[in-house]
């Protein structure tokens, strides 16, 4: 045994060879005169940074290990530096004084943010500590997804009041809501806001898409609220517990700390944690050490990146990112606008062809401006874009005043509109009238996409932009015969858009493989198909009976 707590001559601490919250090389801890081990962690007294530099950019006036020690504090840096060489990692290391001699006890590989780790990475290897390989492979690629979203601020004060699970990465603040309804209020009245559920359900869609954040009392990470929110790129913590919700009273209550409607909330969906108030964040920077590590990953990488992308934003984020293919452009995404729902639901609710026609006519060019953006961000990539495919009732007015407004847009009656919504209600709607169901049922919605994508191509390339063959993709395709019959519609409108026109763009038409009749018969569908892509939410699902709202991760 050694005692760091033997007089003023004696003392306790624990040190890091870098900076292990921002990476910098600069050696990093604290120490206790006077004091054993436990009492450095234990904050029953306040330590005194270990480096002069250190206290100095803290504002501390007591004096530093360097300055009280100057012999021993020469020692420890110089051992520090050698296991620091040897290990070609950052060091967590505890030591103690006794008497004025130094006593090494343990030292270790130390924990890092990601942006230390991105940071040392770098460092060690253009100091010839670590090789290019190793580099890489030092950043976990989990942590490296936390610099890519809005980050906590470390230094920033917090009060936190629950934690779940971290089921989508990136932080949020904003007022509590309780509804979809009441987020999608908020929003348009230029509010940020966190919509906060017990769980999520497809009828709150709407409501996800107008929260900054999302915030669950049950689920895990293959929840709805999660899938749905990562797919959007939203910060979402789920599974917290803790939380007793009353919407009536518009109210929660976790940890003995009442949270009402309208309160600020700020949730880490990267630690799952929920803090009350608003908490400062950082945003997420491409260049620097970012880029490097990037450079160095696409020089060995053996993969092509398809990025997920349904707007020019999110098409020119992964073009920084080095995205070389849009793998899958969600075009129920970009009905959702408030400039363009009223006609999704008038073509939705529409009886007749000609008042579904009628409504998807002023559909054609917003979408044909869609595709446009993300054929110039992507600039001769390929863009692989999926035509609609959720559930209607996704879509459905759900309160009066919306029935009105799109009984009178459609100029029917309310009666006759609410018939027509219970009629397109669905059990299990998941597992309904959805994909390429839908396009059987009702082609004429295929066909202006189809159109407006082909339209937007030819657009694109007047201006001179180089352009990939467009990927056109069925969804939830079970038998080849409906992908027959509905390429067979796409093939259709491409050869009118080259007589209208004198060309029409090339492309290829595909389906995502994501029932397991599909998966069974995927050599019949093959022979159709020109390319294939994969649903595994749904083929697990379907395939083990796994609900994907419930399941643990």
């Amino acid at each position: 045994m050694v005692f760091g707590n033997r007089g003023e001559t004696s003392a306790t601490g624990v040190a890091f060879t870098r900076d292990p919250a921002t990476g910098e090389n600069v050696f990093y801890g604290e120490f206790l005169i006077n004091a054993q081990g436990e009492d450095v962690v234990a904050g029953i007294r306040t330590p005194q940074p270990i480096a002069k530099l250190v206290r100095e950019r803290q504002g501390g006036r007591r004096p530093s290990m360097e300055e009280a020690m100057p012999a021993v504090y020469a020692e420890l840096k110089a051992i520090s530096d050698r296991l620091e060489a040897h290990h070609r990692d950052m060091q967590d290391i505890e030591f103690t004084v006794q008497e004025g001699r130094l006593y090494m006890l343990q030292a270790r590989a130390g924990k890092r943010t990601a942006e230390a780790a991105l940071r040392i990475a770098i460092e060690m290897e253009k100091d010839g500590l670590i090789d290019r390989d190793t580099a890489l492979l030092r950043v976990d690629p989990m942590a490296l997804d936390q610099l890519l979203h809005p980050t906590l601020d470390p230094d920033a004060p917090r009060k936190q009041i629950a934690v779940g699970l971290g089921a989508s990465p990136g932080a949020a603040t904003g007022l509590v809501v309780f509804t979809a309804e009441e987020a999608e209020k908020g929003a348009a009245d230029g509010q940020e806001v966190i919509l906060v559920r017990t769980e999520t359900s497809p009828e709150d869609i709407h409501g996800m898409h107008a929260a900054r954040g999302i915030l669950t009392a049950r689920g895990g990470m293959t929840s709805h609220a999660a899938v749905v929110a990562r797919g959007m790129g939203r910060p979402c913590v789920s599974g917290a517990g803790s939380l007793k919700i009353d919407i009536a009273a518009g109210e929660m209550v976790t940890g003995g700390v009442t949270v009402k409607r309208g309160d600020i909330l700020t949730i880490d969906g990267a630690t799952g944690q929920v803090f009350l108030g608003a908490v400062k964040k950082r945003q997420p920077e491409l260049t620097g050490d970012f880029a490097i590590l990037m450079g160095w990953a696409d020089a060995v990488r053996r993969l092509k990146v398809r990025a997920n992308a349904d707007t020019e934003a999110d098409a020119t984020t992964a073009r920084k990112f080095g995205a070389e293919v849009i793998g899958l452009c969600r075009t129920e995404h970009m009905f959702f606008d408030a400039d363009r729902i009223l006609a999704v639901r008038e073509m939705i609710l529409a009886e007749e062809k000609p008042a579904r026609e009628a409504a998807l006519a002023k559909l054609l060019p917003m979408q044909r401006g869609d595709f446009a953006k993300l054929f110039r961000v992507m600039a001769g990539l390929p863009v692989n874009i999926r035509l609609l495919d959720p559930p209607l009732h996704e879509f459905l007015p759900h309160k009066e005043e919306e029935i009105a407004e799109v009984a009178k847009a459609a100029g029917t009656s309310l009666a006759k509109l609410r018939a027509r919504a219970i009629a397109l209600h669905e059990a299990n709607p998941m597992l309904g009238h959805r994909g390429c169901r839908l396009g059987v049922t009702y082609p004429e919605i295929y066909e202006m996409q189809a159109r407006a994508i082909f339209e937007a191509a030819l657009a694109v390339a007047q201006d001179g932009v180089a352009l990939a063959p467009v990927e056109i993709m069925i969804p939830l395709v079970g038998f080849k015969s409906e992908l027959d019959l509905l390429k067979g519609r796409i093939v259709a409108v491409a050869e009118d858009v080259a007589r209208m026109h004198g060309k029409c763009p090339e492309y290829l038409i595909g389906t995502m493989i994501e029932l397991p009749r599909a998966a069974l018969c995927a050599d019949q569908i093959a022979a159709s198909a020109e390319f294939f892509s994969f649903g595994t939410n749904d083929l697990t699902q379907t395939t083990l009976g796994v609900s994907r709202d419930d399941v643990p991760d």
